[in-house]
Formats: structure tokens, C-alpha cells, sequence
């Protein structure tokens, strides 16, 4: 819960009530390694705080080679299929732990009450939907404006662990390159 706490003390000033009141509303799960946690088509009920582990987001295909791996989300971030946590609607894509991951979750509905009983509860949650905005739009960008030996380089760059972390075939999908073509970029670099 010490994660958390220093997590949203970086963002804004809780008080003691409101903290006891989020707390209390937060659930600790496992999760093992290669388990995903959240289906194609199912609703998304929880947004959680990762406490260790890696979280990849992606879209399924029949041929998993085939899979788009759209994001990852890591140790002290929020993950969730947020659009369908916001609107209460089928998930257009998967979430699945990489390596056991723990998280901190709480419901959609315990996240509303949160919103209405604490002070500081509408804060934390417009602060952390900005957050992931900005991430969004930080990786739309890279992919237009960047070359996918670039976007490489500056994932490693700001993340260096992925590398014994995540599989190569997944790195690839993520800065939008066939698996072979990714190869031939490490072997330039």
C-alpha cells in the first residue's frame, strides 16, 4: 500500500480520512506470469496500481503471431482498459501480466463513491485519466513521427529493462514492426 500512497502524495496532498477511505477499497491480487487477467469483449470493472510486474495490452488474433501489442504498463503505473472501464462497455482488448505481477484494484463502483465521499477523490482520478491521455498521445505521436529504429531506441532508452523483460515478438508489434524487421534493426545497432 506504501506504493500507492507515495504514488498519489507525488500528485496531490490526501488527507488521513480520505486516504483510510481509498485504502479500504483497494484489493491486492497475483497474478501469474502469462495470465491474462482481462478477456476480449469482457467489461473492464477495475483500474489497478501495479505494485511489481509488467502488464502488456493487446489486441487477440487467431494467429497469436498476429496479435498488436499496443502497450505495456509497468511497476508504480495505473493499468486498466480504461475507454471500457469509463463507459461500462465491452474491451476491445486484452490485458496480460508478463511476469507475476501484483496489483492494487478497486471497482468501478467503489471508484465512484471514492468520487463522491473524499475530497480529494475527483482530483486523484482527473489527474490519473491525464496521465494515461498523455501517454496515449506520447505513443501516437512516436509512431507517426518517429522511424521504428527510433521508437526502438527510445524505448530502451527510457525503459532499458524491457529487453530481459519482453519478448522480442511483442517489442516488435509495439513499435510497429514485423518480428524480422526488428532483427534486422538490433543487428544495425
Amino acid at each position: 500500500m506504501q506504493q500507492i500512497k507515495a504514488h498519489i502524495d507525488r500528485i496531490a496532498t490526501i488527507s488521513n480520512a480520505d486516504w483510510e477511505f481509498f485504502s479500504s477499497k483497494l484489493k491486492r491480487l497475483e497474478i501469474p506470469k502469462k495470465t491474462v487477467f482481462l478477456k476480449l469483449n469482457e467489461i473492464e470493472n477495475h483500474i489497478s496500481f501495479i505494485e511489481s510486474g509488467v502488464v502488456r495490452l493487446f489486441i487477440p488474433k487467431e494467429d497469436s503471431e498476429k496479435e498488436i501489442t499496443f502497450g505495456f504498463s509497468f511497476k508504480d503505473q495505473f493499468v486498466s482498459a480504461y475507454d471500457s472501464f469509463l463507459t461500462q462497455t465491452p474491451s476491445a482488448y486484452q490485458l496480460q501480466a508478463l511476469t507475476k505481477t501484483t496489483i492494487l484494484s478497486i471497482t468501478y463502483n467503489d471508484l465512484q463513491e471514492v468520487y463522491k465521499t473524499t475530497q480529494i477523490g475527483n482530483l486523484i482520478g482527473r489527474l490519473t485519466a491525464e496521465r494515461l491521455f498523455l501517454l496515449k498521445s506520447k505513443r501516437e505521436q512516436n509512431l507517426l513521427n518517429l522511424t521504428a529504429e527510433e521508437r526502438y531506441l527510445k524505448l530502451f532508452k527510457e525503459r532499458p529493462e524491457l529487453i530481459k523483460i519482453i519478448p522480442l515478438k511483442y517489442i516488435s508489434s509495439y513499435i510497429g514492426v514485423t518480428a524480422q524487421a526488428l532483427s534486422r534493426i538490433r543487428k544495425r545497432i
